[in-house]
């Protein structure tokens, strides 16, 4: 039987508990140690020992290491780990700005290693379901691509605003599920809850395939909402990653003769099937695809060329906004 990997966790808190307790459970790899200067909060860390230093982890030696840690340290940590052989995947956003992304792009490039980015929604099995429906053909020409990404703030965040760290998410998978890259944003941002950086945008754009994307993000909402709506010449597909279920919405064929009907629903009336789907836990299936990735299994993981695209969409969200005018991003 192969060796396990030997894996390092960079970051203990909030999200990292989550990261360690998969790390955990993973077949084919053991935790071996932990870096957090603040130590370990919330008790994950159990028999591995927890280091002060990324230098002591390495030193401790490590095949893998997944970095949890505030966004502005991805960078320097992403390049110690890049220097010392270590294949890693770094939460999302990759950095915090675009000069931060390539340098951990060209690193990781040069080294010959697996840099991943963790853009967690491509591993939620209602997303993967749509893109593949989509893909294969079954709404025809894709219109447009909508998504509602609502909640409360989140009290971990304090470095970066709810574009970098949340619009993200929607960014990433948008391209993804269309296949094709933003050509063009616009967006309107707003902070209101009195913290240093934006709390709300409302972002519009077009890939370049045609495809036009519409984006409500912000961390000021009571109720928690995460939807991906996809609409083409067939008919709608929905995703809910909370629920993790997707529905299709079939145009309709027969024309509603009841007057009062066809104003609440619409002129035609389509069939609506809310499809069985396996919902395995979107952090293990990222993981694995990862641990694969490393061991040259398959390579399912988001880049961190990827990531670097996504994050030059989010700053040209906040140029947008900050300009008033619509940015085109490069070819």
């Amino acid at each position: 039987m192969a060796a396990e990997l030997r894996a390092g966790l960079v970051g203990l808190g909030s999200m990292g508990r989550h990261h360690a307790r998969v790390l955990r459970e993973m077949p084919g790899v053991e935790l071996v140690g932990a870096v957090d200067p603040t130590g370990d909060p919330y008790g994950v860390a159990a028999d591995v020992p927890v280091y002060r230093e990324v230098a002591e982890l390495i030193a401790a030696g490590v095949d893998m290491a997944v970095v949890a840690a505030p966004t502005v340290t991805h960078e320097p940590v992403g390049l110690e780990l890049a220097a010392a052989g270590v294949h890693t995947m770094v939460e999302k956003p990759i950095a915090a700005d675009v000069a931060g992304a390539q340098r951990l792009v060209d690193a990781f490039d040069a080294a010959g290693l697996v840099g991943a980015v963790g853009h967690i929604e491509r591993f939620n099995p209602a997303l993967q379901a749509l893109r593949s429906r989509v893909l294969s053909g079954e709404l025809g020409d894709v219109y447009q691509i909508v998504t509602r990404r609502q909640g409360p703030f989140p009290q971990r965040i304090a470095d970066v605003g709810v574009v970098k760290d949340l619009a993200t998410h929607d960014i990433d998978l948008t391209a993804w599920i269309a296949g094709s890259p933003y050509t063009t944003v616009a967006a309107q941002v707003a902070a209101r809850s009195g913290r240093e950086h934006e709390d709300l945008v409302a972002a519009t754009g077009r890939l370049a395939n045609g495809t036009v994307v519409n984006h409500l993000v912000n961390w000021l909402s009571p109720m928690k909402e995460r939807l991906t709506m996809v609409t083409g010449e067939r008919g709608a597909f929905v995703a809910d990653t909370i629920g993790v279920d997707l529905t299709y919405y079939a145009n309709g064929t027969f024309a509603t003769e009841w007057d009062s009907v066809a104003n609440f629903r619409g002129v035609t009336e389509g069939d609506v099937t809310r499809f069985a789907l396996a919902k395995r836990e979107p952090l293990r299936l990222e993981h694995e695809a990862f641990r694969d990735a490393v061991l040259g299994v398959r390579d399912e993981v988001v880049s961190l060329r990827e990531g670097l695209a996504t994050l030059r969409v989010a700053e040209s969200l906040l140029e947008a906004s900050d300009t008033g005018r619509t940015v085109t991003l490069p070819a």
